[in-house]
């Protein structure tokens, strides 16, 4: 399978650089898998898509401030840092940008949000084959607390960076409602569409939400440089599946209701923690590089709320894959079809786009 068989052209006029007001006024494309036939609809009316006794998993992982900004102390060159993932306290693997000069033993002062000098430094103590930095930090006791005052949120490239008078809209915007822990460096973004709400309209219709946590990370929207499709590695990312999220989907699933997905990032830490003889969701933190692709078997999810993605995303493989379960290619053909759709009636593209409901 080739990775240009996920490609598609997209004016870039669709691709959204803000988000819509109110959260839940974006628009919702429903797709039946049966029968192939979409819907367009109004994100606040999902509640009247779903069944009483449906199971929403929700991911509740909550964007850090991940990108600092500071100079080299020998040269005084200007460094952007990414913050990939914490080792330990005060160790971090990063991006650094510009890094392809930087070596071990190289001291980095980094400047507050207001651009004001901090008290915060990192070394640089190695560097592996993917260009990654480890960097130990020093001048604070605990730097996720610090991140407020030094960190900005690390929105993707596509999106114009907000002016300083808008940084409080963006903090607030780029977050789930439900976000509760700390450690992603990217929003799981097809949870930005859902209020309060919503939410309390998802309750009075008897739908159920349960939690996991996947800390999005470099993997999930890292390119797929490769040729063929399967050759493309997954960075792994950590995870979390409370025993009460466990045990409701596996309640749900021997009473014949289903499990909808909020998030390809739902998806792959439910399809990550399924057994393979017979489905159960095992409880417990874990790290997972599982990279669903088409032809694929899910044996924990029924349905899929999702955003829409960018050409040769490993995110539009997985929803491919979803499309039609173990019929490579009429699922790939399907979200292409759906894609083409949405830009004809100008649907949001990408992260403060507009929504898909697969079912």
């Amino acid at each position: 399978m080739l990775t240009r068989e996920f490609d598609y052209d997209l004016p870039e006029d669709r691709i959204a650089q803000s988000p819509v007001e109110p959260r839940d006024g974006s628009r919702l494309m429903v797709i039946h898998r049966q029968t192939g036939t979409r819907e367009h609809r109004v994100f606040r009316e999902l509640p009247d898509m779903l069944r009483p006794g449906d199971l929403l998993v929700l991911n509740d992982s909550r964007v850090i401030p991940a990108r600092l900004h500071g100079a080299k102390e020998d040269t005084g060159g200007g460094i952007e840092v990414l913050l990939l993932e914490e080792s330990q306290p005060l160790h971090w693997w990063t991006l650094l940008r510009p890094g392809k000069r930087i070596r071990p033993g190289t001291v980095i002062r980094f400047r507050s949000v207001d651009d004001q000098p901090s008290s915060l430094k990192g070394t640089v103590l190695e560097k592996n084959n993917e260009g990654w930095c480890h960097l130990r930090f020093s001048g604070v006791s605990d730097l996720l607390q610090s991140l407020d005052q030094l960190g900005e949120l690390p929105l993707p490239p596509y999106i114009q960076p907000p002016s300083p008078s808008d940084r409080g809209l963006t903090e607030q915007r780029y977050q789930t409602v439900y976000a509760r822990q700390a450690g992603s460096i990217a929003a799981p973004t097809a949870g930005l569409h859902f209020s309060t709400r919503v939410l309390e309209d998802l309750r009075r219709r008897g739908v159920e939400t349960a939690s996991v946590t996947l800390h999005v990370g470099h993997g999930t929207f890292a390119p797929v440089k490769a040729e063929q499709v399967q050759d493309h590695v997954m960075h792994e990312e950590v995870f979390q599946v409370p025993e009460s999220t466990a045990t409701a989907v596996q309640k749900a699933r021997a009473e014949g209701r289903r499990v909808l997905a909020v998030g390809t990032t739902t998806v792959r830490v439910l399809e990550s923690v399924a057994r393979d003889h017979d489905g159960v969701v095992v409880p417990g933190p874990g790290r997972t590089a599982i990279f669903i692709q088409p032809p694929a078997t899910f044996r924990a999810v029924d349905g899929l709320l999702t955003n829409f993605h960018l050409p040769q995303s490993t995110l539009l493989m997985l929803v491919s894959a979803f499309a039609a379960p173990r019929r490579h290619p009429e699922g790939r053909d399907l979200m292409l079809a759906a894609y083409r759709e949405a830009i004809a009636e100008r649907y949001r593209f990408f992260s403060y786009g507009d929504a898909m409901l697969l079912l």
